[in-house]
């Protein structure tokens, strides 16, 4: 495993950039992590956090950032991916609450040649489980020939 930025792995500019760090990765998973301060991209200063339902687009960055560490280890571009759906999004609070830590973790079930992704997330403070996952993603070959034919 090698030691990558986010900004190396995710293809987002700031402040769209939501995760972190990049903790760790593997060919099947990796864990990203993001806390959760006052200038956290949707954070709500009267709920003093940022609303449960982002956590699906902390899920898909996190995929992002397992994709791009892979694109990286083998000299590749890292390409933009797009999140096609979300199923079974379970929440058990509504909020992530201001200065805590959340530990993602994302693990390919399965993967087609057309690029067509399934994976099953999980967001967790201190191994207590905030919300979970599978979430569809596709990455075509080429994202911007792709964009074009489906303007």
């Amino acid at each position: 495993m090698n030691n990558y930025s986010i900004e190396q792995v995710v293809p987002h500019d700031a402040p769209m950039i939501l995760i972190d760090q990049l903790v760790e990765y593997s060919d099947e998973s990796a864990t990203c992590s993001v806390t959760i301060t006052p200038q956290s991209p949707f954070y709500n200063e009267q709920i003093e956090g940022v609303p449960s339902y982002i956590g699906v687009e902390y899920m898909a960055q996190s995929i992002a950032a397992y994709a791009g560490a892979l694109a990286n280890d083998i000299n590749e571009a890292v390409k933009i991916g797009f999140l096609i759906g979300t199923r079974k999004y379970k929440t058990h609070q509504a909020m992530f609450c201001k200065n805590s830590t959340l530990t993602i973790y994302v693990h390919k079930l399965y993967q087609e040649e057309s690029g067509l992704s399934v994976f099953e997330c999980q967001i967790s403070e201190n191994k207590k489980i905030l919300c979970d996952a599978k979430i569809n993603v596709f990455q075509p070959e080429d994202p911007l020939e792709f964009i074009r034919e489906n303007q």
